[in-house]
């Protein structure tokens, strides 16, 4: 069923809220077998309101609405959807007492126009809201029909769960089930070309490639019957794909580099630790970000300056005189470092050049170097990363350590 997601609040225009309703509502009824076709934005203007709902429906047989069903005079997507599908509003008397009992449990003042939220299209299947005091609806005329949800997100959410999931899975002869494979080493326009023997005789399942910062995503997609069979569709096409780029492929389950490192530390038992230079504790905080990682991280080092490397993680003052402190030489004196300062079993070292000064042409800003030591092994790993900004190229650094404790981990 093709579909539309229309987001109503004049604060999103303005960019005063970040819109994360269309990414979720997106995905959700992706995975429903819903086809989303458009995304749509329109401030609260009933006239403007009225006007795209009515366009949309030339292509669209459903709409999902998010905000306008508050209380307040600007909150109009109700009386404007109820207009559009030639119905009138009704007030409901069960939703009086709701609204009473939902303003007495949260112990506030219900003042008079909250009423207005007991008013419905006389058709409107009603979407309860047991988080929030506005209610949702969905409304139908013939084959077409729009289902309004509140704005807020944690409201949103809960009702798409508990009330709209269970209402299209009704109306739907169909789902679609996905996988997100990601790789490492390999950028999109290599990866499609490798690929197109798949990708040009694709009908079901399909298969899409699309770049992340520093790595490279690809969707595997399957629209049947059943989900059964759609899995097995996905499942089949992926070891054709495992095939061909395997070497590439760290995660089949839509996880993080970082995840799947943790995943395995777990896995071995091994604790790591690590020392940061250009990266500044990032490493560090994305591993921590991660639950249960106390498990497997010992203790991550911030050593920025020359000091704070020979200081505390015994890095040789004539390795960096000799080398450089942007050399692998360097990278690797502060893994054997932090390892025998840490005591884990395997630590992770970076050095390199952030910017957006420091550069220089044999050494260029976005320059790193990353070492991981773990037993008798010992890696090096020079990266150059496009000069796209500091952020950027601490990004891709982050990754390219994860990466590099990952490639140790599935040898050992």
């Amino acid at each position: 069923m093709k579909t539309a997601i229309l987001s109503i609040g004049t604060e999103l225009l303005f960019g005063q809220i970040t819109n994360t309703n269309t990414v979720y509502l997106s995905r959700e009824l992706q995975l429903l077998g819903y086809d989303v076709m458009y995304h749509y934005t329109v401030g609260d203007n009933p006239k403007r309101l009225k006007t795209l709902i009515e366009e949309i429906f030339r292509d669209c047989d459903l709409i999902l609405t998010t905000g306008g069903l508050g209380p307040t005079q600007d909150d109009l997507t109700k009386e404007t959807v109820c207009e559009a599908l030639h119905d009138n509003l009704v007030e409901v008397p069960e939703q009086i007492e709701i609204l009473k009992a939902n303003f007495s449990r949260m112990n506030r003042k219900m003042t008079e126009n909250n009423l207005k939220q007991a008013w419905f299209p006389s058709r409107a299947v009603i979407l309860e809201n047991d988080i929030g005091t506005a209610p949702g609806f969905a409304l139908s005329e013939g084959e077409k029909t729009v289902i309004s949800m509140p704005g807020p997100p944690r409201e949103m959410t809960r009702m798409f769960e508990r009330q709209v999931k269970p209402y299209l899975l009704k109306k739907q002869d169909s789902v679609i089930y996905y996988k997100i494979i990601k790789t490492y080493g390999i950028g999109e326009s290599q990866l499609e070309t490798v690929l197109l023997p798949l990708i040009n005789n694709q009908t079901d399942p399909t298969i899409a490639t699309y770049a992340k910062e520093g790595e490279s995503y690809l969707r595997i997609a399957s629209k049947r019957k059943t989900s059964k069979e759609a899995e097995t569709a996905v499942n089949d096409m992926l070891e054709k794909v495992k095939s061909i780029i395997g070497q590439y492929i760290y995660s089949c389950d839509d996880e993080t580099m970082a995840e799947v490192v943790v995943k395995l530390l777990k896995e071995k038992g091994l604790k790591i630790s690590s020392s940061e230079s250009c990266t500044g504790g990032q490493f560090a905080s994305t591993l921590t970000d991660i639950p249960g990682s106390s498990e497997v991280f010992s203790r991550g080092y911030v050593t920025y300056s020359n000091d704070a490397k020979i200081n505390d993680i015994d890095v040789p003052a004539e390795i960096i005189e000799e080398f450089g402190v942007f050399s692998g030489e360097t990278a690797l004196a502060m893994a054997i470092g932090t390892k025998n300062k840490s005591g884990s079993d395997i630590a992770v070292a970076i050095t390199g050049i952030a910017g957006p000064d420091g550069g220089t042409e044999e050494k260029p800003v976005g320059t790193v170097y990353i070492s991981v030591v773990y037993h008798d092994k010992e890696i090096i790993n020079k990266h150059t990363f496009r000069n796209a900004g500091r952020k950027y190229i601490k990004n891709c650094s982050v990754l390219a350590m994860f990466a590099a404790v990952y490639s140790i981990l599935k040898e050992c």
